[in-house]
């Protein structure tokens, strides 16, 4: 019976040390260029991500808005405060099985992404992973 008990706890601390592993993420990132910020959150088990912040929000005078989405529906929504990254889960070592979307050329792609101190490497690709881009984002403080 005690060694039931113990392993109980055992796997319940690791789950919850495997939890908080997975929330590093959660914060500000700075795109590669240092002109976007990006919030990452979590909604349940999954991570999620807005656009927080724009260097240059404006465009001919008024708020950018997502005029290369596909929908038109779209086209006339913000992109400030625009979840990019959507649908993201920890698997222990990366966060996978999310999107990510590109509001530059209005596609969505398949993403992973691995935190490594205050870089965060993020993969968009189509298909497999070895067709895509990887770009490096940096940790806000």
């Amino acid at each position: 019976m005690k060694k039931l008990i113990l392993m109980m706890l055992f796997v319940a601390v690791s789950v919850s040390a495997m939890a908080q592993a997975g929330d590093a993420i959660i914060g500000k990132w700075a795109n590669a260029s240092g002109e976007d910020h990006i919030y990452i959150y979590k909604k349940g088990d999954k991570y999620f991500g807005k656009l927080g912040w724009i260097k240059f929000p404006d465009k001919n005078g008024k708020p950018k808005v997502d005029e290369n989405n596909p929908d038109p529906a779209q086209k006339t929504r913000p992109v400030l405060n625009l979840e990019l990254l959507k649908n993201f889960t920890f698997d222990g070592d990366k966060y996978t099985d999310g999107t990510i979307y590109d509001p530059k050329s209005g596609k969505t792609y398949s993403c992973k992404m691995t935190i490594g101190g205050n870089t965060l490497k993020i993969r968009g690709y189509i298909g497999i992973s070895l067709f895509g881009r990887t770009e490096v984002w940096t940790k806000v403080k």
